[in-house]
């Protein structure tokens, strides 16, 4: 995670002069973004929550969209991730949302995506996403350099 802690740091201070607020919505990253962000000392100024929707069953008890709102959506796709990360950003009034999910390996998920495949998204006054391809099976690896993406994609949403 030590590596995250740089770009978390820049967030982090731009959140808090901004008084603005995040919450995170991560799957496959099992809660490494949520974790870089919590590391920041002042973490309570900024940092409203974060999920870690790993499955079906947590995104119905989590997320505030009935199933209807995924029809013809397949998980671990940009616009999967922007309508969560659309969706929790409203239920927590927050400024921000980071929504994540993928396949960290080392085999691919159920939907037909390989390992090393993540689909993330920012939701706020800029909305972005990008699907990141490591081309890697390393679990471990890919949830870091799926955080380090997610991380940077709010960065650069920030200004």
């Amino acid at each position: 995670m030590q590596e995250l802690i740089p770009t978390a740091e820049k967030i982090a201070a731009v959140l808090k002069q901004r008084k603005e607020s995040i919450v995170i919505a991560e799957s496959s990253t099992g809660g490494l973004i949520s974790s870089a962000l919590l590391a920041i000392p002042g973490a309570s100024e900024y940092f409203l929550g974060g999920l870690v929707i790993y499955t079906l069953k947590a995104r119905r008890n989590l997320v505030d969209l009935p199933d209807s709102a995924f029809a013809g959506m397949r998980a671990s796709t940009e616009p999967y991730v922007q309508l969560i990360s659309r969706a929790v950003r409203e239920k927590f009034a927050a400024s921000w949302c980071i929504a994540e999910s993928g396949a960290t390996g080392p085999a691919g998920n159920r939907y037909g995506d390989a390992p090393g495949h993540s689909a993330i998204a920012i939701a706020g006054a800029t909305e972005r996403s990008l699907t990141i391809e490591t081309g890697s099976a390393d679990r471990a690896a890919n949830m870091r350099k799926f955080s380090a993406a997610a991380l940077d994609l709010l960065r650069q949403c920030l200004g």
